[in-house]
This record gives structure tokens, C-alpha cells and sequence, in this order.
């Protein structure tokens, strides 16, 4: 288990899909913990994407999430299984508010919101990682997001995705390529890109820390 996975389930001794049949069973409080365990996560999904609606969209996706609960298929994967609601609150989000294709592939976040960045970031290779992510197409950033941040496998990205787990790994190496060209464009200089790019996952993991910090 991943560090960021034992921190946060460390408020219970429960495991997700017991806490998910306890609440099926009229547990209300298997269901707060539940929600309690992965809020730092929805949080983390909508923070670098959104500013204006970030709170709602959070309370739609748990709110989706409560109503459909009785839908979900396979009890162990409810943390992929969330963060599907998360990505079908987003599109649904943009494409009624902005009028953005639903798929996502071919917009980013300052193409569809743009105006000024709250950014949470502590260094510099940290800030230039945030901001070329929200410069590549939405549906890529969700995919290096989530494999870096939220520590998901191939195969939880395809679940939350609904493709192929070989489909995720392709599109990551494209999503990588993408990101590295954003970040060629708006590096200050060959130093902290050559940092960030060579040292991606400790600055995601920093950035992850960092969002952490903001939602307490």
C-alpha cells in the first residue's frame, strides 16, 4: 500500500468496501467515514482545474456518489469507482457551463476558464508543473493526476476511465509528452525545466503535499 493510501485510511481501521457495506445497510456513519477517508481526493481532482465552482462540483460528486452507491458492482473499488463520478461531474460541469466537448481530448483548463491561476505551489519546479498541466487537454491532465498524485494503477485508471488498462498506458506516454511541451514553453530556464522534468514524480508528490496543506 502507498504511502498516501495508508495516511488516508488511517482514520479507520475499516476497509473501504466495508465501510461501503455498513453504510449500504443503514450505517450512516460507514458513509461519513467514507466520504471523511477520500475528501483530500475529490479535492485534490477539482483544485487544479477549477476555482469559481470547486466546492460544489465536490458536493455533486459526493452526492452522485451517495445515490448511486447501490450501482457499484464491485465493493473493493470504490476509490475508482469515485473518482468516475468525479470525472462525469466535470464534464457534465463544463459542458453546460462552457459548452465544452464532452470528452475533453481536446481542450485544457485555460483554453475552456481562463483568467488568473490559484495555484498552490512552493518552488519553482512545483509551480511550472501545475501550470503545464493545466495547459495540456483536460482528459490528460485527469490521467497524470491520477497516476501521480492519487497513485492509481493502469487498471484503476481504466476503471475510472471505462478503457482498456493498455489504452491508459498508451495515453499516459502521450499525456507525458504533452506535458513535458507545456513546460518547455513556459519554463524560466533549462535548469528548473531539466529539474522538474527529470524528477517528475518527487514534484508531483510535492504538488500533491502542497494541495494537502490547502484543503486543511
Amino acid at each position: 500500500m502507498s504511502a498516501s493510501r495508508s495516511t488516508e485510511r488511517s482514520s479507520s481501521s475499516r476497509t473501504d468496501q466495508e465501510l461501503l457495506e455498513a453504510w449500504r445497510a443503514g450505517d450512516k456513519q460507514a458513509g461519513i467515514e467514507l466520504f471523511q477517508r477520500y475528501y483530500g481526493a475529490v479535492y485534490r481532482f477539482f483544485c487544479n482545474k477549477l476555482i469559481a465552482d470547486r466546492r460544489d462540483l465536490i458536493q455533486q460528486t459526493f452526492l452522485a456518489c451517495a445515490e448511486g452507491r447501490d450501482r457499484l458492482r464491485n465493493d473493493d473499488r470504490f476509490r475508482s469507482y469515485l473518482f468516475g463520478v468525479a470525472c462525469n461531474t466535470l464534464r457534465a460541469h463544463l459542458r453546460s457551463k462552457y459548452h465544452t466537448a464532452a470528452d475533453l481530448d481536446a481542450v485544457s483548463v485555460v483554453d475552456v476558464s481562463p483568467g488568473p491561476d490559484e495555484i498552490y505551489a512552493r518552488s519553482r519546479e512545483e509551480l511550472l508543473l501545475l501550470k503545464a498541466l493545466r495547459r495540456i487537454p483536460i482528459e490528460r491532465q485527469i490521467l497524470l493526476e491520477l497516476r501521480y498524485w492519487e497513485d492509481l494503477e493502469s487498471q484503476e485508471i481504466g476503471d475510472v476511465l471505462g478503457i482498456p488498462d493498455n489504452t491508459v498506458r498508451s495515453r499516459l506516454n502521450r499525456a507525458r509528452d504533452d506535458l513535458k511541451m507545456a513546460m518547455e514553453r513556459l519554463a524560466a530556464s533549462a535548469a528548473e525545466l531539466a529539474s522538474t522534468v527529470d524528477n517528475l514524480e518527487t514534484w508531483a508528490r510535492r504538488c500533491r503535499g502542497a494541495l494537502a496543506l490547502a484543503v486543511n
